[in-house]
């Protein structure tokens, strides 16, 4: 530990990194009844801490070795902290990205000048040929995690903390993929302040850490979940697990949904998108404050990176407020009769509705797909009692994978019993009250056949309506929609409704 103090103290990394803020995050601290500090690493160069534990590495280097140049596999924000670290220090830089490697990473990494070589599909098939180029060119390998000059690098962060909050903090929250940001924070913090937790965040799905001490040696995991990509590390480092099981406290999963309920946090509270990878240690925080019920402490959480993908950004809008269990998904089975549906929505109250799926199906019953806004679990259970005192079977898909995946996008399909439906695309006004408005408005001898909405986030609520509507009714429907003051499109005639649902 005295040999990583020293190396920590020594390190050089402030020639290409900055010293981040550690900044209070009020909205989550006030929830949680702690005090929640970020360690701010989104905020470097290259939007990441990666940096620092690769520019300390290859500033150790000789001039011979400079000369050589370097090499190192990475999909992505080690792969940046070399490029800018070579283009700093003037030598060359080779990095080596697997196939499957966005765009905007491969661009970001060449953009500061290093050499892309694009091979395999994985991580573990660029790093195989990494080392078998270093080797051909005699060039220096800078390990993304599992070297001591790296390790020192990243444990700078831990200094920094410390200098920057000179008060008592309960615990240190750090997030993992191959060990290299723990170790050092852990071999800084427990040198000087044995007395705070450090304690390490990785996805369920990417837990070689956690296997690796529950067993008490490395364990190679067969696949890792990409999602956390910045953490997605099938074995652990030999020096890190050393480390790690030497001075870290414990280590906590967390799931996907989760993860993005601690992006939104982070949002709501700094106006910043981090990647998942980068939130972990927040979602880390948050569960372990809830499973210890603490109360007036403060806990670091270091947000690790911000190298978000654009198209990521849906789903974690999509996920974010079931992990933070603020949105309930219902499967309703209600009679298929006039009036029914109506009947349902008044149950719901005027909780804000995410999602409404619903098709006809048969002449006795119909199944509804339901998603909405709720204050926590115990609001969702109340929720469904109502609704099954009501004699409405409710069945809760919360934490249903496959429902929230895949059958959200898939409820409805033909429906050859119904007759003298019409299909009408709308646009409601985002405010309670625009569904039972409609539904109010409309003849209550008119069935609703198909209903799907939606919440996308915008100023109105598309939302996709199938009535039954005698002809002779036709009248009366023109009167319905003129009345009603939301604009309309008849999609009767739409191919696609043709083909699909008609």
């Amino acid at each position: 530990m005295n040999g990583y103090l020293k190396r920590i103290l020594n390190a050089r990394v402030y020639d290409v990194a900055i010293e981040t803020p550690l900044e209070t995050a009020p909205n989550l601290s006030a929830r949680t009844g702690n005090t929640i500090l970020l360690k701010r690493e989104d905020m470097q160069p290259v939007f990441s801490f990666k940096l620092r534990g690769a520019y300390n590495k290859m500033a150790q280097l000789t001039l011979g070795q400079l000369k050589r140049g370097v090499i190192t596999a990475s999909a992505g924000n080690h792969a940046q902290g070399v490029a800018l670290s070579a283009q700093k220090l003037g030598c060359k830089a080779v990095i080596v990205m697997p196939t499957t490697t966005p765009q905007i990473k491969i661009q970001a990494v060449a953009g500061r000048g290093a050499k892309v070589v694009l091979h395999g599909d994985s991580y573990s098939d660029a790093y195989q040929h990494a080392l078998e180029l270093e080797q051909q060119n005699k060039m220096t390998f800078v390990h993304p995690y599992d070297d001591p000059d790296v390790i020192a690098g990243q444990g700078t962060i831990a200094m920094e903390i410390l200098r920057q909050h000179t008060h008592a903090i309960h615990a240190i929250f750090v997030p993992i993929g191959g060990g290299g940001l723990i170790a050092g924070v852990a071999a800084y913090v427990k040198n000087l302040r044995p007395e705070i937790k450090v304690i390490g965040v990785q996805p369920v799905d990417s837990d070689a850490m956690y296997r690796s001490l529950k067993a008490g040696k490395r364990v190679t995991l067969e696949h890792v979940g990409l999602f956390s990509d910045g953490v997605a590390v099938k074995q652990v480092g030999t020096e890190t697990f050393r480390l790690c099981r030497k001075l870290v406290d414990e280590v906590i999963l967390v799931d996907t949904d989760t993860a993005c309920a601690a992006l939104k946090d982070v949002f709501e509270d700094t106006r910043s998108i981090l990647e998942p990878a980068g939130a972990l240690a927040i979602a880390g925080a948050k569960l372990y404050a809830a499973r210890e019920k603490l109360k007036g402490e403060t806990l670091v959480a270091i947000a690790s990176g911000a190298n978000m993908n654009f198209d990521r950004l849906r789903f974690v809008a999509e996920r974010a407020e079931i992990g933070e269990q603020r949105e309930a998904i219902l499967a309703v089975t209600i009679p298929e009769t006039p009036g029914s549906f109506r009947k349902f929505c008044a149950l719901l109250g005027k909780r804000n509705i995410t999602e409404f799926n619903y098709r006809y199906a048969d002449s006795r019953q119909a199944h509804v797909f339901v998603g909405l806004q709720v204050r926590d679990q115990l609001e969702t259970g109340e929720l469904v009692r109502r609704l099954q005192r009501n004699k409405l079977a409710t069945l809760d898909l919360s934490d249903n994978e496959m429902a929230k995946l895949h059958l959200r996008h898939l409820v409805g399909g033909h429906a050859p019993e119904i007759k003298d439906e019409i299909l009408f695309r709308f646009e409601f006004p985002e405010r309670p009250g625009a569904l039972m408005n409609f539904l109010n408005s409309m003849s209550h001898n008119w069935n609703i056949s198909l209903f799907h909405y939606r919440n996308h986030g915008a100023d109105y609520g598309r939302v996709l309506v199938g009535m039954q509507v005698p002809h002779h009714d036709k009248k009366a429907l023109k009167t319905f929609l003129d009345t009603l003051g939301y604009r309309y499109w008849d999609e009767s005639a739409n191919p696609a409704y043709r083909l699909f649902l008609g």
